[in-house]
Parts: structure tokens; sequence; C-alpha cells
């Protein structure tokens, strides 16, 4: 079993170290464009497109909640696109985070990374713009990745 490990930074240039991937949630409406999506982005160009390429073709994929889409931006650096969010914050309507949706998202996340030698890396998923906690969010990733012995980083500003 691995533990999280908390780390002052931006996940979008995750530290060296092998093979990585950085995990992030999306919503299951094709929004890209607050949030860590945009600092992604601004590095990155493939996972937006394959964001947006997934959910134009949802009608034959499995785009949507739970699902996860893992797309290669350098040959050590991976991205997944976690669907983990119903919709966006509105007023007066309730956070859009879907913790299930995240912990099936996780699951698929740990299935691909069985057998391969990679480490995740992370913003504290689904707490930003979803207006989720991470009180509930850490044993979702404790319990889908680290109890497997996958190295899981967090990264934010506080450490």
């Amino acid at each position: 079993m691995s533990e999280i490990t908390y780390a002052r930074g931006d996940a979008t240039v995750p530290s060296a170290g092998g093979v990585r991937l950085i995990a992030h949630v999306c919503n299951d409406i094709g929004g890209w464009g607050r949030g860590f999506v945009l600092a992604l982005s601004r590095r990155r160009p493939e996972p937006e497109r394959a964001y947006r390429a997934g959910y134009r073709g949802r009608a034959s994929n499995d785009f949507g909640l739970g699902a996860a889409q893992f797309v290669q931006t350098e040959p050590s650096l991976w991205v997944a696109n976690l669907i983990g969010q119903r919709g966006i914050r509105s007023r007066g309507e309730g956070v859009p985070v879907r913790y299930e949706a995240i912990d099936t998202a996780l699951g698929r996340l740990a299935d691909r990374a069985a057998g391969l030698d990679f480490s995740v890396r992370m913003p504290r998923i689904g707490c930003g713009l979803a207006g989720g906690t991470w009180a509930r969010v850490e044993p979702l990733v404790t319990g889908r990745l680290a109890a497997r012995g996958i190295a899981v980083t967090v990264y934010g500003h506080d450490g």
C-alpha cells in the first residue's frame, strides 16, 4: 500500500520521476473553460481536444459520469480526464461534484495502471469548481489508488 504525498506546486508541471499521469475532474456537459483545465490547456492542448471529441461523440462512446479518458501528451506524461461532475455550478443549485462518479473514474484509472509503473499527480480533484470536499475525496483516492500500491502526489499551494 502506498500513501498520498502532498506537495506545494503546480499539478500541470509534475515533478520528474518515471512515467507520470496527471488526473483531474471534468464535467459531463462538454464545458472546458474554467479552473484547473485552463492551466492544463495552456501547457498541453491534447487533453482538451480529447475531452471535446469525447463529448461530441457521446452517443457512441462511454462519455458520461464515471468515465475516464487517457491522453498521452509526452512520452512519459499522460493526462486522465475523469468525468466526476454533473454540469456546472449555478446559483441556487447544489454542488455539481458526484463522489460516486469520481470513485468509478478512479477505479478505471487504477485498472489502467495495473501492471504499469507510473505515478499519479493531481490537484485536490473535485474540490474546486465542482464544490466537493477533500475529506470526501481523499478516501476515494486512497482506496482506489494508494491501496493498490499506486504512488499519488497531490499538489496544492498550501502543500
